[in-house]
């Protein structure tokens, strides 16, 4: 459509892969490894404020990884709706367009 609604379905499902390209990496990878050893800090406080904090980090990773996997199956349930809803609208338009009984609708 020229001037109306438009849909880029390539783009959406870029998007949805794109995002569980960077859900599969952040399962690979826990937050709480790269704290590394105590020893490394050379304060013990030091290294418990480090680990406290990579803790917590991966509880919110892990709820943002829940909502990007949502994200991206609405995108891909969006490309098959869209996709079915096309091949519905055109073979109605068809159907139409290629009837060989009945009366031209056209004609009047």
């Amino acid at each position: 459509m020229s001037d109306g609604f438009r849909v880029d379905l390539p783009a959406l499902e870029k998007a949805s892969a794109g995002i569980n390209m960077t859900l599969e990496d952040l399962s690979l990878t826990k937050i709480n490894t790269l704290q590394g050893e105590s020893s490394a800090y050379g304060h013990d406080g030091l290294a418990s404020a480090v680990r406290d904090f990579c803790e917590r980090w991966e509880i919110g990773v892990e709820h943002l990884a829940v909502d990007g996997q949502e994200v991206a199956e609405r995108l891909s349930q969006s490309v098959q709706d869209y996709r079915r809803a096309d091949t519905a609208a055109a073979d109605r338009l068809n159907g139409i367009l290629q009837r060989t009984t009945g009366p031209d609708p056209a004609a009047h």
